[in-house]
């Protein structure tokens, strides 16, 4: 069995000034959720949602909301396992990419 890969997508409520076109971050959460699904069925993920404003007890969590805070990235920030995939308008491609060294198959089951 693959391990269930942890997929964080870090925003907020408010849209960010840049972002205001784009889906909201947990409109973000939501998309990949089902797009990861469809691409790699029957195989374990995570899809997390972590708003920026909120304490975080987890360091690591706690670190990227602060840098994300600290317009080091703009959100939605997707991060995989401690790798950033995308900020802002995240694209599949990279998703994907990074889910594949982790032994995800398209289609597999």
């Amino acid at each position: 069995m693959k391990k269930n890969v942890e997929i964080c997508v870090y925003g907020a409520e408010v849209l960010c000034a840049s972002c205001v076109n784009l889906p909201s971050s947990k409109e973000t959460c939501e998309w990949l959720q089902a797009a990861i699904s469809r691409k790699y069925p029957e195989q374990p993920f995570t899809v997390t949602y972590i708003d920026i404003h909120e304490p975080q007890e987890d360091e690591r969590r706690k670190s990227y909301a602060e840098k994300v805070l600290n317009d080091e990235y703009f959100y939605p920030l997707v991060v995989i396992e401690d790798t950033v995939v995308g900020e802002g308008n995240p694209r599949l491609k990279a998703v994907y990419s990074e889910l594949e060294k982790y032994g995800y198959l398209p289609g597999a089951m």
